[in-house]
């Protein structure tokens, strides 16, 4: 058990650290919102994952062609939609108002899921890396499955959290610092909107 738990915080911790859509969307609603409303959306895996990782096993770990390139597609889209709307704030950016009231939590988790869901990494890296350990852990014992996931997700969340905090530490260096951020978060966005699009069309 122990060997799959450790397999899980590896794992975890890898995802959570690397460079992608998702992390450029919490830092984007981190300099927008503050670290207090974006927090809940370091939950988002634990909506949108579920779905996933039953439709990857139940097709023997293999994501077809043609889904992966409709997540692109759709996801690459939405990415775009999401820097559009971060650049708009970068553009009308207030330091007078930059205290003021974003979306809701409820708002913030939801459409993190949302992204994640359309987003073909968790999809390749449940098929190629996670699902086969998974798999293997809960054939020998449903526990030793129960505990890959345990230590998995409190890793992948853990960290998340983590990143949100330590983009929350800069909002308070000051507005030209947080609408640098911003700006940095909407380049990143459109650069892995256009990214998702270009796979979908390889």
């Amino acid at each position: 058990m122990w060997l799959y738990l450790i397999q899980g915080i590896g794992l975890g911790l890898a995802a959570a650290a690397q460079p992608g859509p998702f992390q450029a969307y919490l830092l984007s609603q981190t300099m927008q919102n503050g670290w207090r409303r974006t927090l809940p959306a370091a939950l988002a895996p634990l909506i949108s994952d579920g779905p996933i990782i039953v439709l990857v096993l139940l097709v023997l770990s293999r994501v077809p062609a043609w889904l992966q390139r409709g997540l692109y597609l759709t996801g690459g889209l939405f990415i775009l939609y999401l820097a559009w709307g971060a650049w708009r704030a970068w553009r009308s950016f207030d330091a007078s108002r930059w205290q003021r009231i974003g979306p809701s939590q409820r708002q913030s988790v939801w459409r993190a899921a949302l992204m994640n869901a359309l987003n073909p990494g968790p999809y390749l890296y449940w098929s190629l890396v996670t699902g086969p350990i998974l798999l293997s852990g809960w054939q020998t014992a449903p526990a030793f499955g129960i505990a890959f996931l345990m230590g998995f997700y409190a890793t992948l969340v853990g960290a998340l959290v983590g990143i949100i905090l330590l983009f929350g530490l800069a909002r308070p260096l000051g507005p030209h610092v947080n609408r640098a951020i911003l700006g940095i978060s909407v380049l990143a966005l459109t650069a892995f909107g256009l990214l998702q699009l270009y796979r979908a069309f390889t």
